[in-house]
């Protein structure tokens, strides 16, 4: 076993790395106050490939495997979560069912723009009424000659607001329960009948804009139909999955941050006449988030080589998000006690990723419903 990344996907890595912290991270207080990103960064973002990680070469993307891509979405964690989250929305969830199922035809009309950042993409299964149970999705496709007529309400949507493209989950067949779901491409801000609402106020992860989406008898052309009629459930529960190591990528980033500034900060802050570094109590810390990082990285390292040999991950993809979801929770907390009351303030880049890092343990599958899948597996 080789734990090493290959060269080529550890300067990626360092580059957009490099981006997050010299570029990002900067602009954070901007993009906290205006809970937008400044759309240069965006455009900036396009041009390293951020928004073509998984999409193949021939229509612009990068192509990457999914070990390539987490270690982009690990460097992507070190910088601020929500400009992380528009880019992953779009790369991991909002683009891989098209780059899976689509047909030549929807890929060619797609694809290309996705890529270079022109069409931001977003993926629409939540409702009020069904949020970890799927399958309890009311929102209706209804075929009518050449169109399916959607009507429901999606919410919580991420990149909603900005979306060119969702891949929308509706019930087809209400007889057939969860396995009588489709999938859809909805074009949001040029399909009648498609409604975005108000841009919901969230705790953290600023300038990551989500939104209700609401269908009222919108005409979706049959040719947007993505795979194969009444499999929308099915295919949706294999693009989560493959998100959830995502997440787990990004969390490892996310709590490598927190202990590159826990670390500076201890052996520059001094009490009692010496840097706190010396003292035992802030070693253990210190020891607890580099344990947290280091098991947190091999999981989604081995997660992501699964998924890259054709494996099924379903299990080992909810171990790797609940564990660093989990873990990352833990390291901020620490991160904010090493701190002590500068990590309380919000100047602080420690704050931000504590009140940011909470929401990594719901959306994509709650930490619960990772356990129940584990344990279903253990039992099947």
């Amino acid at each position: 076993m080789d734990f090493n990344l290959p060269d080529d996907l550890r300067e990626v890595q360092a580059t957009i790395r490099d981006f997050m912290l010299s570029r990002v991270e900067p602009r954070a207080h901007e993009i906290e106050d205006s809970n937008s990103v400044p759309p240069e960064l965006l455009k900036e973002a396009a041009g390293l490939g951020l928004f073509g990680l998984s999409i193949p070469e021939e229509y612009g993307g990068v192509g990457l495997g999914m070990l390539g891509r987490c270690a982009v979405y690990e460097a992507l964690g070190q910088g601020h979560m929500g400009f992380g989250g528009v880019v992953s929305a779009h790369a991991s969830i909002g683009t891989s069912g098209l780059v899976k199922l689509g047909t030549e035809e929807q890929k060619q009309r797609f694809l290309p723009r996705m890529a270079s950042g022109e069409c931001v993409a977003g993926f629409a299964i939540t409702e009020p009424s069904s949020g970890s149970d799927a399958a309890n999705i009311r929102t209706r496709a209804v075929k009518k000659d050449d169109v399916y007529v959607l009507n429901g309400t999606k919410h919580y949507i991420s990149n909603a607001p900005i979306a060119g493209l969702l891949t929308v989950i509706a019930i087809t067949d209400p007889a057939r329960g969860s396995r009588g779901m489709s999938a859809f491409l909805v074009e949001p801000q040029s399909t009648p009948g498609v409604r975005v609402g108000k841009i919901d106020e969230k705790m953290g992860q600023k300038g990551a804009l989500s939104a209700e989406v609401i269908f009222e008898d919108a005409e979706i052309p049959a040719a947007n139909l993505l795979g194969p009629e009444h499999m929308g459930y099915r295919e949706a529960l294999g693009i989560l999955t493959a998100g959830r190591v995502g997440i787990a990528a990004r969390s490892t980033g996310a709590m490598q941050r927190l202990l590159d500034l826990s670390v500076a900060h201890a052996k520059t802050r001094e009490q009692f006449g010496q840097p706190i570094a010396e003292f035992q109590a802030v070693q253990f810390m210190l020891a607890e988030m580099e344990i947290a990082v280091q098991t947190s990285r091999v999981l989604w390292q081995k997660v992501a080589w699964m998924v890259d040999e054709g494996q099924d991950v379903r299990r080992m993809a909810s171990v790797a998000k609940y564990h660093a979801t989990e873990a990352l929770s833990q390291v901020a907390d620490k991160a904010v006690q090493v701190a002590g009351g500068m990590g309380y303030m919000k100047d602080s880049p420690v704050e931000r990723y504590y009140r940011d890092q909470r929401l990594l343990r719901i959306y994509e599958g709650t930490s619960e419903i990772q356990k129940i899948i584990i344990a279903r597996d253990l039992l099947a």
